[in-house]
This record gives structure tokens, sequence and C-alpha cells, in this order.
């Protein structure tokens, strides 16, 4: 067992990474850039290095820099969080090269899962559900015309090398497939290096959820419920909860099935999860993408579980056995993810935190299986008299609530998000207050739309 762990990202999930590994008695080492030094997660960590300037690419992105960080600290092992070099299969693999655990899952499955149109066919074959779309990347406009008429309209136009909804957009007829096929080819090689793109059947009315699984180090795979990401803008998820209101539990046992299969296909190592579309009107799922890395909303998981998921990280990449035998989910938790950005347009609000007033935190972070005490957990990446820089996503804090049930769950997030003190920028801490009185999401039946008819009204 490594008994050192360099933690290859920034914020709240560097800080995460570093409560858990301290907690597990390993020396938590950090590495951050010039813009990042005053940040909670530098002085949390037993050690920090500084690794560069503000920008990702001379520092965060760096794979150069961080392993020469593990080299002059003796790491024995890397966490990549998530982002940045999470999901690079050329830096896991360089971490192994250099005789250092990488805490994520094999290179190979990094590489399968990567790519969409690749990760599509591979599910298919391992008989998981796939929305019908193009086994091969679309190269041209007038190709990508002749798929959409055999697909059927309306289509998904995405980046079959990314992620996080960029150059994902909506088709409904050949004029708007011909914009969005430009555009989305455009901004995935800008963002991707990586032109391809992949049309795939729309679902109208859909719900996002996704599985959350663990590939043992013997070779079994888990899946530990799911998480309904359904509360978007521009494609990207706000806010998450467990479990998902949208589904029975038939369908949920044939989504937790499916993710297992889908784990097994790849020889999945590690904590990752595996996103599907549900149709709201038929009960009908699809597979997504599966993201080879822990989530940003994977604390709702652990709240209802009481299943501390960087502990069995570390664990599995030591070649361990888990810490949990059996499991059981109690509760329900929703995870609000609090962005320093304007709460009416969603764009990034970069600026000095004046006040840092955090709701006051009842009963445990929510380990402990057995118990649904009702808690606020907060995940918090700055704290008062911080800089947000318009360097990196900005994302502050995820506010977290767990309750006996989805009303209880509602009730305390309403006086969690009210009695969250941020000021000197915009947060989107007022869109929070404005979602919980939604009657869609009040009562369940919301769906990927919601965000978007919310602001049309």
């Amino acid at each position: 067992m490594f008994d050192s762990v360099l933690i290859a990202n920034r914020g709240e999930i560097a800080s995460r990474v570093i409560r858990t590994v301290r907690a597990m008695g390993f020396k938590a080492i950090a590495v951050y850039s010039e813009a990042d030094a005053g940040l909670p997660f530098v002085t949390e960590a037993d050690e920090a290095i500084l690794i560069g300037p503000a920008q990702p690419a001379k520092s965060y992105l760096d794979a150069d820099a961080v392993l020469e960080a593990a080299r002059r600290t003796n790491a024995q092992a890397i966490h990549p969080g998530y982002g940045f070099l999470a999901e690079n299969a050329a830096f896991a693999q360089r971490v192994i090269d250099e005789g250092l655990v990488w805490i994520g899952p094999p290179p190979q499955a990094i590489v399968q899962m990567g790519d969409k149109i690749n990760a599509r066919n591979l599910m298919e074959n391992a008989g998981v559900p796939v929305a019908g779309g193009t086994r091969e990347p679309v190269a041209t406009v007038e190709k990508a015309v002749t798929a959409a008429a055999g697909i059927g309209y309306p289509v998904m136009v995405k980046a079959a090398g990314g992620g996080g909804g960029i150059g994902m957009s909506v088709a409904r007829d050949e004029a708007e497939l011909r914009t969005a096929y430009e555009t989305a080819r455009t901004r995935a090689e800008r963002f991707f290096g990586n032109p391809d793109i992949l049309l795939e059947r729309y679902v109208e009315r859909a719900r996002h959820v996704e599985v959350q699984i663990l590939g043992l180090a013997d070779g079994t795979v888990v899946a530990l419920g799911e998480r309904d990401c359904s509360v978007q803008r521009r494609h990207q998820k706000v806010v998450e909860e467990t479990p998902s209101p949208g589904i029975t539990p038939e369908l949920r046992a044939r989504m937790l099935a499916a993710a297992v299969r889908a784990g097994e296909a790849v020889g999945y190592r590690g904590a990752g999860t595996v996103e599907c579309l549900v149709d709201a009107d038929t009960q009908d799922f699809v597979f997504l993408e599966m993201n080879t890395r822990l989530q940003v909303e994977h604390p709702i998981t652990e709240l209802v579980t009481g299943i501390d998921l960087v502990e069995q990280q570390l664990l599995i990449a030591a070649g361990k056995p888990v810490s949990f035998e059996t499991h059981r989910a109690e509760g329900h938790a929703i995870e609000f993810r609090v962005y320093a950005e304007d709460p009416k347009r969603f764009l990034p609000s970069p600026g000095d935190i004046a006040v840092w007033e955090e709701p006051v935190v009842e009963g445990t972070m929510g380990h402990g299986q057995g118990s649904v005490t009702p808690c606020i957990r907060i995940d918090a990446g700055y704290a008062e008299g911080n800089k947000v820089t318009p360097f990196y996503d900005p994302l502050l804090a995820k506010l977290c609530v767990r309750a006996a049930d989805r009303a209880a769950a509602l009730d305390l997030a309403r006086e969690a998000v009210a009695a969250f003190r941020i000021e000197g920028l915009k947060t989107n801490l007022p869109f929070f207050t404005e979602l919980l009185g939604n009657a869609e999401f009040e009562t369940g039946t919301y769906d990927t739309g919601l965000v978007g008819r919310m602001r049309a009204s």
C-alpha cells in the first residue's frame, strides 16, 4: 500500500481528495498554479508544490510539471480528480511507467471510452442499449445530411472525442444540421484536438440518469445506485439528486445491470460512471457515455450509501479489497453546484469573495451507513477573501443535503440555499431559490429541458 498521494487537481475536488487521503493516514501532496496560491487546498495538504502560471496548459495540464512534482516529493501515487488530466490515457500510462500508482482505471479503458463512437459500438456489442446513430465519424456535412435522413430528425450533433456538453447541439431539420455540424466540428477541433463528429437520435423529453460503478481489484464490477442529472444549462449539470424521482424500480434494475455489463466490457477498475438518457414518456433508456473518473456529483451517492468513494478508489488502486461488504441506499440527497456566474444568463462572474458564510452543518459528512439524519454537506474550493480568477471553471462549492425522503430533502435544501451567503461577486444561488419553487422540479417530473423552459418564461 502506498503512503503518499499527489493530487493533480485544484479547488474543491483537491480539498475533497485531501480529506480522505489524510483520514487514511497517508501524506497528501498538492500541486498549484500561481493563481491558486491562496486557495484552501494548498494549505490543507501536507505539502504543496508550485507547478506553473495560471494558464492550465502551463500548470494543471502540464504532465511534465506534475510528474516532476511527484519526483520532488517522493509521491507514490497520483489521484487526478476530475477534469484536466483525469481522462488522459497517455498521462495515466506515463504515471504507471514512472513506477507510480495511478488512481484510476486502466489506460486502455480510458482510450476505449474516450471516443464516443467507439464507446457506442463497444456498448452495443456488450448488449447495452444505445440510441440510433452513426457507427463511424461523419466526415462531411453532406454525409451528415444523409445520415440524419436515415436516423430521423431531430438529431443530436456531438463531438466524438469531447465532453462537458461542448460542441453539442440539436438539429431539427437539414438547415439546422448544416449549421450545427460546422459549429460542432470547429469546437471539437479547438477544445479536443479531434474534429470527429457523430449523430444520435435526439430524445425530446429526456432525463439524464447516470449509474455509479466501482470496478474492484478482483475484477468484479458493482453498481452503487443512480443519480438524476437532468437539471442542466448548456448541456452541463447544475443540480443532481439520488435516487432519481423519474424512473421506476424496474427501470432502475435494468439500468444498474447494464452499467455493470458496461464496466465488465472494458475491464474497468476504480470509480466510474455510466451515463444514460431515459425517455420520460416510454421509460426506455440508452447509453450516453462513460466517464472514466470520479464525478463532480459523487457526494450524494456517498450521502445515501455511507461509502467514501475516494477511499474505495485508493484501496482498489492498491489492489486491496474495498472497505464495505454490502450496501444499500437510504434517504434522499441533492447536490447544488454553486458557481460564480450570473444567475440569469449563467455567464462566468470572476471577482473577489468579500463574504463567505456557509449554512450550519448538522449531523455528519454522510459517512457511516445506516443513518438518515438530516445533514448539510459543503465541499468548497474557496473561502472568504479568495479571488475567483477567469482561468478555470467557476465552480465555488457543492452544496449537498440529505434527508429521509425527497420532500424533506427539498425543505432542507431551501433552508441551506437561503443561509449560504457569498458576496462580492455574482453566484447562481438565486437560481437555486427559483428552481426550488418550480412546480416541475418540486414534483420530480422535470427533464433536461427544464432550465430552458424556466428562462424562456
